[in-house]
């Protein structure tokens, strides 16, 4: 949940910076300032990153927490072995109904409100830093859900499925988002599907871990970040032929409402209960993992 809240935070600065670096030295210096943004971080990270072993902030007792588990071979896991399992499958399908969500309000967000409120550059920035802000609570609530629920006992298939439930049931009211008069309510209602979203998604990420050994976590999610990045992709254009053709965002926004559900239906369907799969290079690819 903290992971995924620390990518919100460039989403909810940007509204503020970029208008007053446009306004002041151009578009060509907003890009500029946003691209070297990233290089600025690699600076401040590479100095400090280390394996935990090499690193001097890791205390013994923290080395001794993060060695706990017991050790995985080093060995390169193909991609046929990980497509054959359907728990890998529900993972990138569920990445590509709820990232393709999360792209439409990156991109459509503003649009929207210059359509419907007639909100513009100067304006976004505060409705934008409320979303995101809210989106940033939403991804550690996500995460706090699902560990407190594990705390009280509950089983992992059991603690995950539930966030994701509940969050899957908080995003409904987004479908409201364009019928609603008021600039802040619309606000509001898109707050909360994407502070919902992130609780989603923080327990969607943690699925992986839950169910594959440590040396194949890396690929699986990989496979689910192409999986998302491709449903951001269409639906992008989805969305914009929908507003050509109906004039409105009613129907962009029953899908956003929908979609959640669906993907956990899905998870439901392919894993019916959230449990380690043993992975050998010796496998054989089946279809009954």
């Amino acid at each position: 949940g903290i992971f995924n809240a620390g990518t919100n935070v460039g989403a909810t600065i940007s509204p503020f910076l970029v208008p007053i670096i446009y306004k002041y030295h151009g578009w060509e210096a907003a890009f500029l300032a946003t691209g070297l943004a990233g290089l600025a971080w690699v600076a401040l990270w590479w100095p400090i990153y280390r394996r935990p072993q090499e690193h001097s902030w890791v205390t013994p007792q923290e080395l001794d927490y993060i060695e706990s588990d017991p050790p995985d071979p080093a060995v390169r896991i193909p991609w046929r072995l990980l497509l054959a399992h359907r728990q890998t499958w529900a993972f990138a399908i569920a990445k590509f109904l709820t990232d393709s969500i999360w792209w439409f309000y990156l991109f459509w967000f503003a649009p929207f409100m210059a359509a419907e409120f007639d909100v513009n550059i100067k304006t976004i920035m505060w409705p934008m830093m409320t979303v995101y802000l809210m989106a940033d609570i939403g991804s550690v609530a996500g995460g706090w859900q699902s560990s407190w629920l594990l705390g009280k006992g509950w089983s992992t298939n059991a603690a995950r499925k539930t966030a994701m439930f509940t969050y899957a049931l908080c995003i409904l009211p987004v479908a409201l988002a364009p019928m609603v008069p008021d600039k802040w309510l619309a606000v509001f209602l898109i707050g909360v599907a994407a502070a919902s979203h992130q609780g989603f998604s923080a327990n969607l990420f943690t699925l992986v871990s839950d169910i594959f050994p440590r040396k194949a976590v890396g690929s699986i999610v990989g496979i689910g970040g192409f999986a998302g990045a491709m449903g951001g992709f269409a639906l992008q254009l989805f969305a914009g032929r929908l507003k050509e053709w109906t004039g409105n965002y009613i129907a962009q926004f029953s899908i956003a409402a929908l979609a959640y559900l669906l993907a956990l239906a899905i998870i439901q369907l392919l894993v019916p209960r959230v449990e380690p799969v043993q992975l050998s290079v010796t496998d054989q690819p089946n279809t009954s993992s």
